[in-house]
């Protein structure tokens, strides 16, 4: 019985990886992989955004307490685009604009969009 038993399991093992097959993946970075959370893009270093635009701000269309005024700034989307500034609704009471802007990360930097927290 125990001979049988050892068998069977010799004859698995030797024959299981003929079933699983040789696949091999080689991973090749240029550079060390950096992690991108949603919004970041990475590029390679496009230099500062040129000088920002001036712009006439409106008067809110409601109490400044639920609105706030996100200023216009340039974005990278592969080149520099200039995006208005607008008024904007708070998500919630005490919410905070984040700027748009490079933020390091590793050995590069990341670009990551205006946000509220």
């Amino acid at each position: 019985m125990k001979t049988s038993t050892f068998i069977k399991c010799a004859l698995i093992g030797t024959t299981l990886p003929l079933f699983a097959g040789c696949v091999e993946r080689e991973v090749v970075y240029r550079d060390r992989p950096v992690a991108v959370a949603p919004g970041e893009v990475v590029v390679a270093d496009p230099g500062e955004p040129p000088a920002p635009q001036v712009e006439v701000v409106t008067v809110a269309p409601g109490p400044l307490e639920a609105w706030f005024w996100v200023p216009g700034c340039w974005e990278w989307r592969g080149h520099w685009v200039w995006y208005g500034g607008h008024w904007a609704a708070r998500p919630h009471p005490g919410a905070i604009w984040i700027h748009s802007g490079w933020v390091h990360r590793g050995h590069g930097r990341v670009w990551i969009s205006g946000h509220w927290r």
